[in-house]
């Protein structure tokens, strides 16, 4: 195997018993990232120069014995995340120099750890979009079908990964911008439950659902990841006080005994591909086969998750895109008056679904419209977090499809933006909830693209997805 295709578990390993170097193991990502990059389109910027010399530290502390968690293990990260000293653009042409002053809290604690930052990747700008399309920096493709979507918005962090540009990578998912690429391009997503990982340092899009997570290519690696990752931090007082438990150890507990929920709003939805629900229906006999009761459950809100959504969303990204203005930080576009300097700068920094959502959350936030549109959407909201806090009375996890179908074609929904929203149908009620849930690889349809089976488990039990997800991929 070469070294780029390891997992984290094997290339920490190889690094331990001095099998090869970490300046070996960053160089052969590089190397895949100059070969592959032009095609895939996952990496905006790449660093190899400081990822080399942070090879070269990595190798010395191996030597002396003082190797952390994951010493040497090359990554990388979501573009709408901030790195310091190096650029980090939200793929917006508005932030096209800017240059942090600060790491956001889980790539510091990811460095801190040993890990070895070699790019920022790709995204719909800000994170608006599921198809990876609405990048001012270009689309990604699919490293499985170069003529399908790799995935919205954190697109660029799972084919990255996919194609074995690195070994794992940080993305954010604010209403299924982690799990619904990692389906479509064949690897493992983690969105934790609100408030489990900090958003120091993360662009904000929708502050009430934002979350930051790991994309792997095992289980065991996402695991070993989050528990890094996340914790209180100071600096974001959303982030909760509870203890961290330990992941690892629930990769080898049975789950003989474990009640499986399957809402039967997702599984009877119209639109859903029949290779989807047959993969997903194989994964659900193979838990019941390990001891797992299954049990039919009601979701009955699921079907105003999305108008919720795009409601809530859009309302948060106005105010939080306000900053934006080419005055204070970004690029900026000169004008005759500052009227003209904030009109051209954000009509040229800024893509069309960027627009198009400042402009729904200007609206629905307006007056005489907040108490129809905004306050309304939060009531509902309410009922869907009810829905999960029930069915978690009956059941310990949710199994479902992470998407209704597998990658479509680069292109195939760019002119229909309700038909790109469905997109995140299966994702986006547990974003709302504030529940954490993971995607894993379920299967390949005949066509070789993947499918993903998205488990949910009630808020702060990750462990308990790190258990079911293990007993489906390791």
């Amino acid at each position: 195997m070469n070294l780029h295709e390891l997992t984290i578990t094997q290339a920490a390993k190889g690094l331990r018993d001095g099998s090869f170097s970490a300046t070996n193991l960053v160089q052969a990502c590089l190397d895949r990232i100059a070969a592959r990059n032009e095609t895939v389109n996952a990496f905006i910027s790449v660093f190899a120069e400081e990822a080399l010399a942070a090879a070269a530290k990595a190798d010395e502390d191996l030597a002396a014995g003082n190797a952390k968690p994951l010493t040497g293990i090359p990554f990388g990260v979501k573009d709408a995340i901030c790195t310091v000293g190096q650029r980090s653009t939200g793929a917006a042409k508005i932030l096209d120099a800017y240059v942090p002053s600060h790491d956001a809290t889980v790539v510091a604690k990811l460095k801190n750890a040993g890990a070895i930052l070699i790019g920022k990747q790709n995204c719909d700008a800000f994170g608006h979009g599921a198809s990876n399309e609405n990048s001012m920096y270009g689309p990604v493709k699919n490293p499985h079908d170069l003529g399908k979507v790799s995935g919205g918005s954190s697109g660029g962090s799972a084919a990255a990964l996919a194609d074995n540009q690195c070994l794992f990578s940080v993305a954010e998912d604010t209403g299924g911008s982690i799990r619904q690429p990692a389906a479509f391009c064949g690897v493992v997503g983690l969105r934790p439950s609100y408030g489990r990982n900090s958003r120091y340092g993360i662009m904000p899009m929708g502050s009430s659902l934002d979350t930051v997570g790991p994309m792997t290519k095992t289980v065991a690696d996402l695991a070993l990841v989050q528990e890094i990752m996340a914790g209180h931090d100071a600096n974001d007082m959303t982030t909760v006080p509870d203890a961290v438990q330990p992941l690892t150890p629930a990769m080898n507990k049975k789950v003989e005994g474990l009640t499986v929920g399957i809402p039967k709003e997702y599984m009877e939805l119209e639109g859903l591909d029949d290779e989807v629900k047959q993969a997903i229906t194989a994964q659900v006999e193979a838990l019941q086969k390990q001891g797992c009761t299954v049990k039919e459950i009601s979701l009955p809100h699921t079907k105003y998750a999305i108008a919720t959504y795009y409601i809530l969303v859009p309302s948060e990204d106005s105010s939080n895109l306000g900053r934006l203005d080419g005055i204070r930080y970004g690029s900026r576009k000169e004008g005759d008056s500052l009227f003209d300097v904030y009109a051209q700068t954000r009509r040229d920094g800024f893509p069309e679904e960027v627009k198009r959502r400042i402009m729904i959350g200007t609206y629905c936030l307006s007056a005489g419209y907040y108490d129809a549109y905004y306050k309304k959407a939060q009531r509902v909201r309410t009922k869907i977090m009810q829905d999960f806090t029930d069915a978690f009375s009956d059941v310990d996890v949710i199994i479902a499809p992470t998407s209704p179908f597998p990658a479509f074609g680069i292109g195939e929904k760019a002119d229909d933006p309700i038909a790109m929203y469905l997109a995140d149908a299966f994702v986006c009620p547990a974003a709302v909830a504030g529940m954490p849930a993971v995607s894993v690889p379920a299967g390949k349809t005949q066509a070789g693209l993947p499918i993903g089976v998205q488990i949910i488990a009630p808020r702060l039990a990750e462990e308990r997805l790190i258990q079911v997800a293990s007993a489906i991929h390791s």
